[in-house]
């Protein structure tokens, strides 16, 4: 028999979306492939970022102001939104496509052998791409922990920790504690780690983690004080002052409050890392001025269109979604409309605190369905929402959900898509 098309093939490897075992976490698999592909993570000077929530952003943040400063800048993201190579982005382009299938076809056996989830390849792939490509800097985000994450056999040059809460508490452990260190497990010794962590049983775990293995140990609120000038749905303008220097007036084109606490860690960590910067700030306000532009960064409190608004976010946890709504409601309360949402959930996000989000909100819900083992039924969603007092409507999907409210909404609504990062992949092609 033929062998598959080797993008079908690696579409078809594990996936955590889809797959339990996709989870099995461990590093043996991803240092057999790196000997099998030459060990190219090596030749990379990198950032690595781990966190609960905000690592993409804050890891868009850092490539976008090293892109900014004349560095031919790779980053990696997951989930991917509409295709596969805009997980390996090199100062905002996705990968070629076919560079991507000739590079696996041409590791195929070793593949075979090895068996690694689809999330192990494509980081594998990623890297390879990168030093293939000879960046001067990889931004990499983590996909799940950190110690034990497949994009844990690099040895960077700088461990970024954006935030710490309960999330996938069934692999990581029940506790802020032992998922802090988790995620500290990405700290190398004589590495510098930066860590934007607040509450004290985390921090403790971080500070134990860096000691433990020697890595100096950065902590964002003793090193950095930042403060809004403007804030809202066209974005922010924040002060910072930083151990370097002052920035005044800086811009912040991604959207949302918690946008301005993860603008503050990219641009210490960049500070860090970029020893052209003690010479020359621009390239931070040129960066965090358009993360966009500069990465192809999408998701995050996008707006989609303005009359009537509709925004999508990509937030799939309790907090992530608190810090979603923090931004949305006041510009639905200043507006005199109401809130409609289009949800989509997975098992094991805490949907019950997010229908009580909703209802505290007065939101109107539209469950939506999604093709991936691990999402919720929408009519499951409709019942848990309405449980928790949220007003809901019949299950439908997102084409027919946004076409409704554009023919239906009063001038002042607003429309939120959330819940899942699935939500941007199945954008209808006059939305997308």
């Amino acid at each position: 028999m033929p062998l598959p098309d080797p993008l079908d093939y690696l579409l078809s490897l594990p996936q955590y979306a889809n797959t339990a075992d996709a989870a099995t976490l461990g590093l043996e698999r991803m240092e057999a492939l790196m000997d099998a592909m030459n060990r190219p993570h090596e030749a990379l000077r990198a950032v690595h970022v781990a966190g609960t929530n905000g690592k993409g952003s804050v890891s868009s943040m850092i490539a976008a102001i090293a892109s900014a400063a004349g560095l031919r800048t790779g980053l990696h993201t997951s989930p991917h939104l509409t295709h596969v190579t805009q997980r390996m982005r090199i100062d905002g382009v996705p990968a070629d496509e076919d560079w991507l299938v000739d590079t696996i076809a041409a590791h195929r056996d070793a593949i075979e052998r090895i068996g690694p989830s689809f999330f192990e390849l494509t980081v594998a792939l990623t890297f390879r791409y990168f030093a293939e490509q000879d960046v001067d800097l990889a931004v990499i985000e983590v996909g799940l922990g950190g110690r034990l994450d497949g994009t844990n056999v690099l040895r960077p040059a700088l461990s970024v920790i954006t935030n710490i809460d309960l999330d996938h508490t069934d692999i990581l452990g029940d506790t802020l504690g032992a998922i802090a260190r988790e995620k500290a497990g990405i700290f190398k010794p004589g590495t510098p780690a930066l860590s934007a962590v607040t509450q004290d049983e985390a921090r403790t775990a971080i500070a134990a983690v860096a000691d433990e293995v020697g890595a100096p140990l950065h902590e964002l609120r003793d090193e950095v004080t930042w403060e809004a000038r403007q804030a809202d749905l066209t974005g922010s303008v924040i002060d910072v002052e930083t151990p370097l220097r002052r920035y005044d007036s800086l811009p912040v084109s991604l959207l949302g409050r918690h946008q301005q606490g993860n603008a503050a860690l990219a641009l210490r960590a960049a500070e860090l890392v970029l020893p052209a910067l003690e010479d020359n700030p621009q390239p931070i306000s040129d960066g965090l001025r358009d993360v966009q532009g500069r990465t192809g960064f999408r998701g995050r409190l996008e707006i989609l269109q303005q009359d009537p608004l509709v925004i999508v976010d990509v937030a799939h946890n309790p907090p992530g979604i608190r810090a979603t709504l923090d931004t949305v409601v006041p510009a639905v309360a200043e507006r005199g409309g109401t809130l409609h949402v289009c949800l989509n959930a997975v098992r094991g996000k805490g949907l019950d605190d997010t229908a009580r989000m909703l209802a505290d909100c007065g939101a109107v819900v539209t469950p939506i369905p999604i093709d991936t083992k691990r999402a919720l039924p929408p009519d499951e969603i409709a019942g848990r929402c309405r449980a928790q007092g949220v007003t809901t409507r019949a299950p439908q999907p997102l084409a027919d959900a946004l076409a409704a409210f554009v023919r239906t909404a009063a001038p002042e609504d607003v429309l939120l898509l959330i819940g899942s990062h699935k939500l941007v992949e199945v954008l209808p092609d006059d939305w997308a």
